[in-house]
C-alpha cells in the first residue's frame, strides 16, 4: 500500500479490522461515545497517491479544539495554510468523488475526501485537523480502513462540550433519473444515531443489484464498511484518464469489473463489496452535514452529487431540522418513549 509502513500492508489490515473483537464493555464505550465530542489524542500522517490527479500527497491528522470541526490545510499554495472546512456548502464538485473548496480562495481545493470523513464521522470523530500539501487526499487502499487504522494508532479522546446532533424531524427527499436520496426522522425508541440502507442496480452482472441496511456507529463502520474498496468499470477507464482523471488509479486501490468479471486478482472482499462501499461514501457526504444526523437516510442507486444535494435541501428547510445537544436528545428519546 503506498506511503504505509509494510505493516500497515493492506491484507494485513483487512485481517485487523475484519478479526478484531470487542467486548461487552468496549461496546458500551462505543455507545457511550456518541454523548461527548471527541478528537485525537496525538497527530498522525500517511503518504500516498492521490486517485485522480495521480499525485503524491502527505497527510497529517492532527487533534482540534471543541466545536471546532473537520477543517482541512492546504499547506502547498503559499506561506500560510489554506483553510477548507469540511462543510456540504463548500463542495464545488461531485463527479467520481466529492471535491472541497475554499471560502476564500475558491482556487484551493481538495478533493476525494469521502473516505476519509467517514473513517471520523464512524468513529465519532467531531474536531480534527488535516493537514495535506495537494489537492487530493491519498486513496491508500480505496477504502476507509487505512484512515481507521490511523485512528487507531493515534488514540481518540473526549472533550468537555456535548456532541452536537442534527434532528430530522420531517422527510427530505432528492430525485435523479433513476437515483434518489432521502432523511427521515428517527423512530420515537430509536437510541441516538443514524440508521442507514442503500440499494444499487447496475448493468454490470459482477455488480448487478445489492442491498445493505445498518445502524451506523463504530462497531458496523469497521467490521461492515471500512474494507470496502471503490470501484469502476473497466470500459470507463480510457475516457477517466484522457479526460485527466484516474490518474492514480491502480487494481492496489480500486476494484475494477469488466461485465461478469472482477479483474483484481484477489478478487472481492466480500460479495456485496459494491454496496457497502456506497454507503460508505454516504456516510462520508452526510458527514458534511457539520454533526451527526439523528435520524434514517435512505439510497437508491445514488452517488456524491445526491448526497451533496439532499444536504442542502435539508438545510434550506428550516422546519426540517434542529441541532441539539447530546443530553438534550436522550431527554428528549426518552420523554417521546414514555408518552407513546
Amino acid at each position: 500500500m503506498d506511503g504505509l509502513p509494510p505493516a500497515f500492508e493492506s491484507r494485513t489490515l483487512e485481517a485487523r479490522l475484519l478479526d478484531r473483537r470487542f467486548s461487552d464493555a468496549a461496546e458500551r464505550r462505543s455507545t457511550a461515545a456518541v454523548l461527548r465530542q471527541r478528537t485525537l489524542k496525538r497527530p498522525i500522517g500517511c503518504v500516498g497517491v492521490g486517485l485522480h490527479s495521480g499525485r503524491r500527497v502527505e497527510l497529517t491528522i492532527a487533534p482540534a479544539p471543541a466545536n471546532s470541526g473537520i477543517v482541512f490545510h492546504r499547506t502547498d499554495l503559499g506561506p500560510a495554510p489554506v483553510e477548507i472546512a469540511a462543510r456540504f456548502d463548500r463542495v464545488v464538485d461531485t463527479r467520481l468523488c466529492t471535491v472541497l473548496a475554499s471560502g476564500i480562495r475558491p482556487e484551493a481545493e481538495v478533493g476525494t475526501v469521502e473516505h476519509l470523513l467517514a473513517a471520523l464521522a464512524g468513529s465519532f470523530v467531531d474536531n480534527a485537523v488535516i493537514t495535506l500539501d495537494g489537492p487530493e487526499v491519498p486513496v491508500l487502499d480505496g477504502s476507509a480502513a487505512p484512515f481507521l487504522f490511523l485512528l487507531d494508532c493515534a488514540g481518540i479522546v473526549e472533550q468537555e462540550p456535548p456532541r452536537r446532533w442534527i434532528e430530522i424531524l420531517r422527510p427530505v427527499r432528492v430525485t435523479e433519473g433513476g437515483g434518489s436520496v432521502a432523511l427521515l426522522p428517527a423512530a420515537a425508541d430509536a437510541p441516538l444515531g443514524l440508521e442507514m440502507a442503500m440499494t444499487i442496480d447496475f448493468a454490470a452482472s459482477a455488480i448487478g443489484h445489492q442491498s445493505l441496511a445498518l445502524r451506523l456507529n463504530p462497531l458496523s463502520l469497521r467490521h461492515d464498511l471500512a474494507t470496502a474498496r471503490t470501484f469502476t468499470l473497466a470500459a470507463e477507464i480510457a475516457h477517466l484518464r484522457a479526460t485527466g482523471r484516474a490518474l492514480g488509479g491502480s487494481l492496489e486501490n480500486a476494484v475494477v469489473v469488466d461485465g461478469a468479471k472482477v479483474l483484481n486478482p484477489g478478487g472481492l472482499r466480500m460479495p456485496d463489496e459494491f454496496v457497502r462501499h456506497k454507503l460508505l461514501d454516504a456516510v462520508g457526504d452526510l458527514a458534511l452535514a457539520g454533526a451527526s444526523l439523528h435520524g434514517r437516510f435512505v439510497g437508491r442507486c445514488s452517488g456524491h452529487a445526491l448526497n451533496n444535494r439532499l444536504l442542502r435541501a435539508l438545510f434550506e428547510d428550516p422546519h426540517a431540522w434542529r441541532e441539539i445537544g447530546s443530553s438534550q436528545a436522550v431527554v428528549s428519546s426518552r420523554a417521546l418513549v414514555a408518552a407513546a
